[in-house]
């Protein structure tokens, strides 16, 4: 039951709260805007908008356009040389999770020497201990999945060792984050749903590990209910806004859920899959191992009682059984036209699966720590083998 929480970022939720932007006490007078190398930032006028406000408050602006959809660590060093270059004193991450994930680590490699990785407690990371306060970062979040703009971690790859990590503290925090449904209005739907997935599992993962709690449990299952009930409509019409902000709630709580509860081993075994291919956006990656995953843990009865009240929060009221999960959860992937993804279509093949499973308990030992029953080699092997196709 015991449980402790801190989550300090300033959060305006809500259409239209990227109007309030000037009306906030911001931390610096030069930003560092940070946006992703694609075109739909500056096509949908979110940056213009985003340095109007800014602007408006008096504060000097330098864009940095090219963090990735899994943001490499040779872009977050570049990053934060530009942010020296360029005098900023604080961040500004406009966009979805890769660009706030890649925010936070330049935002500590500004102010402090050495190479990211440094810093890494795990895998081939030194551990070192970051010295200097990193600069504030500010969250505006366009999508809905990864609730980084609400929690204390990133995940960034290193392409030289093909490690993807999560890390964190307390400093990784933003300062504040704007959450405007109307800002996710233009992703297309199959992101809608990729996006939906990461934000659904952050919760359901946090439901099911070792680490619950009362604050957990609560923020959790709210998220899942709001996913159930909204995610289908956001992905059928992307100018629902009832649905976008209740999808945009889901994903700001399960941002929370991972900082008072715990992420599982799911995480771990797709952070493996995008870290040999990049190309794979890591909502799909989720998708495709989820069933698989999930129908492990049931046949291990892992979670049972868990596992029945999430799939009635997921919209399944006559659920009984733990396996009721796994096709209340098939079932809403199908309706939302992600259910037969494909890792070969990005490259991946079963030959790869037992170096994906060494790389994923390196680099991420401390998220099968919270398994509540282990996982061996051979069930995460077999994990991908039945989700291949």
């Amino acid at each position: 039951m015991s449980y402790t929480m801190y989550v300090p970022t300033k959060v305006l939720f809500g259409a239209g709260m990227l109007n309030k932007l000037h009306e906030q006490n911001l931390p610096g007078k030069k930003a560092m805007i940070v946006i992703s190398n694609g075109k739909s930032t500056r096509a949908n006028g979110y940056l213009e908008r985003t340095e109007k406000e800014l602007h408006q408050k008096g504060i000097e602006t330098a864009v940095f356009d090219k963090v990735q959809p899994n943001p490499l660590k040779s872009t977050v060093m570049a990053g934060a040389k530009f942010a020296k270059e360029n005098n900023c004193d604080f961040i500004v991450a406009l966009g979805g999770g890769s660009c706030m994930d890649s925010s936070k680590a330049m935002a500590i490699m500004a102010t402090n020497e050495g190479d990211l990785w440094d810093y890494i407690a795990s895998g081939t990371g030194k551990g070192k201990e970051i010295k200097n306060k990193s600069l504030p970062v500010v969250a505006i979040t366009t999508t809905a999945g990864t609730g980084s703009e609400s929690d204390w971690g990133a995940v960034i790859t290193n392409e030289e060792t093909n490690e993807k990590t999560g890390f964190g503290g307390e400093y990784l925090f933003p300062v504040l984050a704007i959450v405007d449904p109307e800002l996710m209005s233009s992703v297309p739907p199959k992101f809608t749903a990729y996006q939906g997935f990461d934000a659904l599992f952050h919760s359901v993962e946090g439901y099911i590990s070792s680490e619950t709690n009362l604050m957990s449990d609560m923020y959790a299952i709210t998220a899942i209910e709001n996913i159930g009930k909204y995610l289908l409509r956001a992905v059928k019409n992307s100018k629902d806004m009832e649905a976008r902000e209740r999808v945009a709630f889901a994903n700001s709580l399960s941002g929370t859920v991972m900082c008072v509860g715990a992420c599982t081993s799911e995480h771990a075994l797709e952070h493996a899959l995008s870290a040999y291919h990049d190309k794979l956006p890591h909502g799909a990656g989720l998708i495709m191992i989820s069933c698989a995953y999930y129908k492990h843990i049931a046949d291990i009865h892992a979670a049972d009682d868990r596992l029945v009240r999430m799939a009635q929060a997921l919209g399944n009221k006559d659920a009984k059984e733990p396996i009721d999960f796994v096709r209340t959860l098939k079932k809403l992937q199908d309706d939302c036209g992600v259910g037969e993804l494909k890792m070969s279509e990005y490259g991946i093949t079963p030959d790869e699966f037992p170096k994906m499973v060494k790389n994923a308990k390196d680099t991420a030992k401390f998220l099968f720590a919270t398994d509540r029953k282990p996982l061996s080699d051979d069930d995460c092997v077999k994990i991908y083998q039945a989700s291949f196709k």
